[in-house]
C-alpha cells in the first residue's frame, strides 16, 4: 500500500544504486523507514547498458523492500555532472543572473542548450565578491533517469548532483564542527572533495574511483569484473607500504598492490586541491577528514590516508542526527551507511531549507509537472464547460450560420499566415543545418585529445604486462614496432594540404609525442583534419579507417630464458586480454592477427601482430 506521506531518496550512482524511504514526524525531522542497496556492476558505469540495467536494479529493490511511495528525490551521477565554483564581481542585484548566464556560457563545456544547468550563491568574500556553485548536466541524462523512473512508476521531483547532496547532508550532521572539516567520497568511478569551515564550502570532482581497483585486479588475473570485485570486497585491502610479510593469498597480494597505487593517485590529488583551496580560496588547512562512499571502508583506507595526510580520519555517519524506525536492522544499516550521504541529503530537501538547493529538471519536464498538478482543476473546468454546452445547446443552433460565415472569411485571412509558416520552416530547417555543421566541428575539436589518450592507455597496458612477467634475472621488454590503420582508396580530400611522404599508413605526430609513448614509426604521412591518415595510390586518395588500427609488438624472447617453450605465446595473450579490457577499445574487434614470428638471432626477439579496434569511432 502506498504511504501518501513519505518519500524515496534515490542515488543513481556510477556503481550502485541507492533507495531510502524517508518520512517526516510531527516536529519536522527526517525518519529513515527502509533502504535498499543494488551493486550495478561495471555496466552501471557505461552509457549505452546504464539506462536498462538501472531500471531492473529499480524493479527488484521495489520487489525485494516493498516501498510505499513512489515520489522521487534523485541525485544524477557524479561522473556526468559538470560543477565548478566561481567568483564573480560585486554588481546590482539585478544583473546577477545575466552575469551568471555569461559565465556558464564561458565555463560549460557544452552548448547551454544541450545541458540543464542551476546554479546556488553560497556566500560573500571579504572584498564583496559573490562565491557560487555552478552545476550543469548533458539534457539527454537527465532525460534518461525520468524515462527509468516512468518506466518502474516512479515520479520524480527534483534531479540534484552529489556535491550538494553531500554538503547538505554533512551540514545536517556535522554542524557542530569547528575549525576545516574535509570530506572525501570515494565512488566507483569518480569521487568528492568537500571543505568546511565558518558556514563556507568548496567542493572538487576527482575522477578516481574505486572502479580502477577492480579494472586493474581483472586484467593483472584474467577475470572478469563481477568476479574480480566480488574478490575485491571479500579479500582486499589497502598495502600500508614499507616493509611488510606480503599475504599468502595471492589475490590479496595483487589487490592490496593496485589499491595502494590507486589510493596514491587518489592522495595526490587531495593534497593538491588542499594547497589550492588554501592559496586560491583563502581557506585554512583541514584538521579532520571524513571518509565516505563504497571504497571508504576498504580495510586499511582510513590508515593510509590518516599516514599521508597527517590528520585526524573518521568516516561519515550521515544517519548521525536521522531518526531511525524500529524496524530498520541498525546493524545491517551500519554496513553500509558510509555510501548514503546522498540520499540522506536528497531527504533533507524534503524536511528543511538545506544550504544549497538546485534542481536539474529540464523546463520541459518542469512544464508537464506543473501541468499534471493542475490536470484535476483542469478535468473540473471541461466538466464544467460541457454540462454549460448542453445547457445552451439550442443557443449554438441559432449562432451556427454565423459561425459558418465567420469561419470562411477566417480561412480567407489564414492563407497568408499559411505562406509565412511556409517560409519559417524553411529558415528552422536552414539554421538545424548549420547547428548540425557547428556539432561537426564541435566533434572534431573533441577528437584531438582521442589519439594521446588511446597511446597513453597501450603504453600503460604494455608496462603492467611487462611488470606482472618480470622478475629477477630474467629481463622482460614490449614495445611497438609499427602502429598504422587499414585504409581503402577513395576521392581525394581538397582539404589536405600536402603530399603523402610514405607509403605506410601511420599516423603523422610530433617526434617528442612519440617517444613518450614508446611509439617510433618507420615513416610518417599527414593527418588530415578529421584526424584520418591519408595516402595517394595510383592517383586515388585513400581513406584511413581510423576506427581499426593494424599494429606490430616486438618483445624480448623468453622461451630460452624461461625455460618454457610457450612464454612468447603467452605475452602475445597477456596483451591481447589487458588490450581488450580497456574501455577506449573495442573487446570483439582486438585480437591478434597472423601467427607469432620466428625469434630474430640477432637481437633474440620476436613480434606478433594484432588488430585494435577504437571505441567509440572516430567520426569522419
Amino acid at each position: 500500500m502506498l504511504n501518501s506521506k513519505s518519500f524515496l531518496g534515490v542515488d543513481f550512482g556510477a556503481g550502485s544504486l541507492k533507495i531510502a524511504e524517508f518520512e517526516l514526524d510531527e516536529g519536522g525531522n527526517l525518519v529513515l523507514k527502509q533502504y535498499g542497496v543494488k551493486p550495478l556492476g561495471l555496466e552501471g558505469s557505461r552509457d549505452s547498458a546504464r539506462e536498462g540495467v538501472i531500471r531492473k536494479a529499480v524493479q527488484e529493490l521495489f520487489a525485494e523492500r516493498g516501498f510505499g511511495s513512489k515520489k522521487v528525490n534523485a541525485c544524477a551521477p557524479g561522473f556526468h555532472v559538470f560543477s565548478k565554483f566561481v567568483k564573480l564581481p560585486p554588481v546590482d542585484s539585478s544583473k546577477v543572473t545575466q552575469i551568471i548566464q555569461y559565465e556558464a556560457q564561458q565555463n560549460v563545456p557544452f552548448p547551454l542548450e544541450e545541458v540543464v544547468w542551476d546554479y546556488q550563491i553560497l556566500g560573500t568574500t571579504a572584498s564583496g565578491e559573490l562565491e557560487v556553485l555552478l552545476v550543469a548536466i548533458k539534457s539527454e541524462v537527465v532525460e534518461g533517469l525520468f524515462r527509468t523512473a516512468e518506466g518502474t512508476g516512479l515520479r520524480l521531483q527534483l534531479v540534484d548532483v552529489s556535491p550538494a547532496a553531500l554538503c547538505n547532508a554533512f551540514r545536517y550532521n556535522y554542524g557542530d564542527i569547528e575549525g576545516c572539516a574535509m570530506l572525501l567520497d570515494i565512488g566507483a568511478k569518480t569521487s568528492n572533495l568537500l571543505f568546511f569551515e565558518k558556514g563556507k564550502v568548496y567542493a572538487r570532482g576527482i575522477n578516481i574511483g574505486a572502479n580502477s581497483i577492480t579494472q586493474d585486479f581483472a586484467a593483472e588475473a584474467k577475470l572478469r569484473f563481477p568476479e574480480a570485485e566480488r574478490i575485491k570486497i571479500a579479500e582486499g585491502f589497502v598495502s600500508l607500504g614499507g616493509a611488510y610479510e606480503e599475504p599468502e593469498n595471492p589475490h590479496q597480494a595483487a589487490i592490496s598492490k593496485i589499491a595502494r597505487q590507486v589510493m596514491t593517485r587518489l592522495h595526490i590529488q587531495v593534497n593538491q586541491t588542499i594547497q589550492f583551496y588554501k592559496g586560491q580560496q583563502g581557506g585554512s588547512a583541514p584538521q579532520q577528514l571524513f571518509l565516505a562512499g563504497g571504497a571508504s571502508v576498504m580495510p586499511y583506507a582510513a590508515q593510509f590516508f590518516a599516514e599521508k595526510l597527517s590528520i585526524g580520519v573518521e568516516f561519515f555517519n550521515p544517519f548521525r542526527t536521522v531518526q531511525i524506525d524500529p524496524s530498520v536492522n541498525l546493524e545491517e544499516l551500519a554496513t553500509v551507511a558510509h555510501s548514503f550521504g546522498e540520499v540522506v541529503g536528497l531527504g533533507l530537501r524534503n524536511a528543511a531549507q538545506c544550504p544549497v538547493e538546485l534542481n536539474l529538471v529540464p523546463k520541459s519536464i518542469r512544464k508537464r509537472q506543473q501541468f499534471d498538478q493542475k490536470k484535476p482543476y483542469f478535468i473540473a473546468t471541461v466538466l464544467s464547460l460541457v454540462l454549460a454546452i448542453f445547457a445552451f445547446g439550442w443557443f449554438f443552433d441559432r449562432v451556427a450560420s454565423v459561425q459558418r460565415t465567420a469561419q470562411g472569411s477566417i480561412l480567407k485571412d489564414l492563407q497568408p499566415l499559411q505562406n509565412k509558416e511556409s517560409i519559417l520552416r524553411r529558415h528552422e530547417a536552414e539554421i538545424q543545418q548549420t547547428k548540425d555543421k557547428m556539432a561537426a566541428y564541435n566533434g572534431w575539436l573533441q577528437q584531438r585529445f582521442y589519439w594521446p589518450d588511446l597511446l597513453f592507455e597501450i603504453r600503460t597496458i604494455l608496462l603492467a604486462t611487462e611488470q606482472s612477467l618480470g622478475r629477477p634475472g630474467l629481463p622482460v621488454g614490449i614495445w611497438i614496432e609499427r602502429f598504422g590503420t587499414n585504409s581503402t582508396a577513395g576521392p581525394k580530400d581538397p582539404l589536405l594540404e600536402e603530399e603523402e611522404s610514405s607509403a605506410n599508413s601511420m599516423y603523422k605526430m610530433d617526434p617528442k609525442l612519440l617517444e613518450r609513448y614508446g611509439l617510433m614509426p618507420a615513416a610518417g604521412s599527414r593527418e588530415n583534419r578529421w584526424g584520418a591518415a591519408e595516402e595517394e595510390t595510383d592517383g586515388e586518395e585513400k581513406v584511413v579507417d581510423t576506427t581499426s588500427i593494424s599494429a606490430t609488438f616486438r618483445a624480448v624472447d623468453l622461451t630460452t630464458r624461461s625455460g618454457d617453450p610457450s612464454a612468447n605465446g603467452k605475452i602475445a595473450f597477456m596483451v591481447q586480454d589487458a588490450l581488450q579490457l580497456s574501455d577506449l577499445l573495442d573487446k570483439d574487434g582486438t585480437k591478434l592477427s597472423g601467427e607469432i614470428s620466428t625469434i630474430d638471432p640477432d637481437d633474440s626477439t620476436f613480434t606478433f601482430d594484432m588488430t585494435i579496434k577504437v571505441k567509440p569511432p572516430v567520426k569522419d
